[in-house]
């Protein structure tokens, strides 16, 4: 499990769970797989264990991974992996253990661009609380992918490429709007999938 190093990075379950209660989606991450970095939002480092400056600043995905259920840990390696190597947009679920002690559930949306010769660049996502409509199903093998084609599937692909060029600009509104969108499309995912395994179960 990672270690919280700063002072700051300190917080109670109650602050912890009253922030993901305001919302189902956790934040987004960042990946530069060459240089092996990950940045994400305070509330994605604190959900992995990790000091929010920290992962603001950028820290290796191995940091993350610590945060990531034991149990778990080798298939959130397997997708991750896979990403880089396709290049395609992958959803998973697995299980962290948060700053507070909390297992938590997760949904994990990216994808990992490729250069011209195939070699993975950088990659992007959302992640999701998907806490309470796992209580009481504890099916580790639900996983979708991009291959699946739902129209909310296509959009989140695409708000992850919008996201990424627009902050290339200095738009900071323009900036905002694609997080915003981002978030949308992934909180209506996260909706998504909660149906499939309903529909799956009956």
């Amino acid at each position: 499990m990672g270690t919280i190093i700063s002072r700051e990075a300190q917080v109670s379950q109650v602050l912890l769970q009253q922030a993901l209660d305001a919302s189902d989606v956790i934040g987004r991450w960042d990946y530069d797989v060459p240089n092996d970095r990950v940045y994400a939002d305070a509330l994605v480092a604190l959900v992995f264990n990790l000091d929010p400056a920290e992962a603001a600043d950028g820290t290796s995905l191995n940091a993350f991974r610590a945060g990531v259920h034991p149990d778990d840990r080798e298939r959130f390696t397997r997708e991750i992996k896979q990403s880089t190597e396709t290049g395609l947009c992958c959803t998973f679920e697995y299980r962290v253990c948060s700053a507070d002690g909390v297992v938590r559930w997760v949904l994990d949306r990216g994808r990992i661009a490729l250069d011209k010769a195939g070699r993975p660049q950088r990659g992007s996502g959302v992640l999701i609380d998907i806490t309470q409509s796992r209580l009481g199903n504890q099916d580790e093998s639900s996983r979708l992918t991009c291959q699946a084609q739902h129209p909310l599937e296509r959009a989140a692909e695409h708000c992850l490429a919008a996201r990424k060029a627009i902050h290339e600009l200095p738009e900071p509104l323009l900036h905002r709007m694609s997080d915003m969108l981002l978030l949308e499309v992934g909180r209506a995912l996260a909706k998504l999938s909660d149906r499939r395994r309903y529909s799956e179960m009956n």
